[in-house]
C-alpha cells in the first residue's frame, strides 16, 4: 500500500509539473552547454569508462576535435562496440581501446605502465567510471567496491600518470564526482565494513572523496601547469543505475508520461560539464574547484575541509601501496 501510495503521488507531481512548469524545469534540468570549439590537434585524453554512458560522449566529443583519444575500458566487447561507433561518427583513427578494471590495483599500474611507455604526452586525464549503489562487494584488493572504484582506483591511476601529465603541461585532470556528495558529513574509517554498509551512502562518501581528493590534488600541483577539476555532471539516465532496479521503473514511467526531459539529462547533455572542465579556455586556469552545468559551484562543507583532505590523501597513499 505504501508503495502503491508513493507511485501515486509520484505520478500526481509529473502530472502537475507538466501543466504548469515544463519550459522552465526543462531548462533547469537540461543545464549548461560547453561553447568552446577549441581543436585538440596533437592533444592526447585518457577517458576511463569510455565505452558507455558520458564518458562515451565525452569521448567521442575530444576525438571530433582532433584529439588521439584513449578509451580505458573493463568490458571490451563493449568498449570494441564504442570504438567502432566513434571511429564512424568522427572519421577518426587516433581513438584506441585499452582494458583497465579499476578494481584491481594491478590492473590499474599495468594500464598506466602501457600508456607511460608508449605516448609521449598526456594531456588530459578524465576519471569518468564509476559504480553506483551496487550490493556489498569487494575488489580485488579487499575494498569496499564503490570506494575502491570510484576512488582508489582513479587515486592510483592519477598519481601513476601526473610525470607525463607534467611533461605535457599546460594539462588537465576531470574527476566525475555526483551531487550526491553533499548527503555526506565527512570522511571516517568506517567506510570498509560491511556491517556498516549502506549502498547510497557509500555511493556518496566515495563522491565526497572525489572531491577532497581533486582539492587535495590541486593543492600539490601548484606551480606545475597541471590543473585539477571535479563535477556534477547532473541527473543522467545511463548504465550507472543498473543495480538499482527502482530506477527502471520510475525511468519507464517519465517515458509513458513523455516529461524524461524534465527530469533527466540525455547522455550527450551530462556530458558537457565534464567537456568544459577538459577543453574550455573560460576555466584555463581555475584549479581544484567544483563544477555544475559549465559553472563553478559550491561543495558541501565537508568537501572543503582541507585537513580531511590531507587525511584521505594520505589514508589513500597507504592503501594503493604509493607510501
Amino acid at each position: 500500500m505504501a508503495v502503491f501510495r508513493g507511485v501515486t503521488t509520484f505520478v500526481v507531481l509529473l502530472a502537475v509539473a507538466v501543466y504548469f512548469g515544463k519550459d522552465h524545469i526543462t531548462r533547469y534540468v537540461q543545464g549548461g552547454v560547453c561553447k568552446s570549439t577549441i581543436r585538440l590537434d596533437g592533444k592526447t585524453v585518457v577517458v576511463t569508462g569510455a565505452n558507455t554512458g558520458i564518458g562515451k560522449e565525452t569521448a567521442l566529443d575530444l576525438a571530433a576535435r582532433g584529439a588521439r583519444v584513449i578509451m580505458a575500458c573493463r568490458n571490451l566487447d563493449k568498449g570494441k562496440a564504442a570504438l567502432r561507433e566513434i571511429q564512424e561518427r568522427t572519421g577518426s583513427q587516433k581513438v584506441v581501446l585499452e582494458y583497465l578494471d579499476l578494481a584491481s590495483l594491478r590492473s590499474v599500474r599495468e594500464f598506466a605502465k602501457r600508456v607511460t611507455e608508449k605516448e609521449s604526452r598526456l594531456d588530459v586525464l578524465i576519471n569518468n567510471a564509476g559504480v553506483m549503489w551496487c550490493p556489498f562487494s569487494r575488489t580485488e584488493d579487499g575494498f569496499e567496491m564503490q570506494f575502491g572504484v570510484n576512488h582508489l582506483g582513479h587515486f592510483l591511476l592519477t598519481n601513476l600518470l601526473l610525470d607525463l601529465l607534467k611533461k605535457s603541461a599546460p594539462s588537465r585532470i576531470v574527476t566525475v564526482s555526483s551531487l550526491a556528495h553533499i548527503l555526506v558529513s565527512g570522511i571516517s574509517d568506517e567506510w570498509n565494513e560491511e556491517s556498516m554498509y549502506n549502498r547510497m551512502y557509500s555511493y556518496s562518501y566515495s563522491k565526497l572523496a572525489n572531491v577532497l581528493f581533486t582539492r587535495e590534488l590541486a593543492n600539490r600541483l601548484e606551480g606545475t601547469g597541471v590543473n585539477a577539476y571535479v563535477l556534477h555532471p547532473g541527473s543522467i539516465r545511463t548504465e550507472l543505475q543498473r543495480d538499482v532496479p527502482l530506477f527502471d521503473f520510475i525511468f519507464d514511467m517519465l517515458d509513458y508520461f513523455k516529461v524524461m526531459p524534465m527530469m533527466f539529462k540525455s547522455v550527450r547533455q551530462g556530458a558537457q560539464t565534464t567537456i568544459c572542465c577538459a577543453v574550455s579556455e573560460e576555466h584555463a586556469h581555475e584549479t581544484g574547484l567544483y563544477y555544475s552545468d559549465c559553472a563553478v559551484k559550491e561543495p558541501s562543507k565537508a568537501a572543503q575541509d582541507d585537513e580531511a583532505a590531507k587525511r584521505l590523501w594520505k589514508k589513500s597513499l597507504e592503501l594503493v601501496k604509493l607510501a
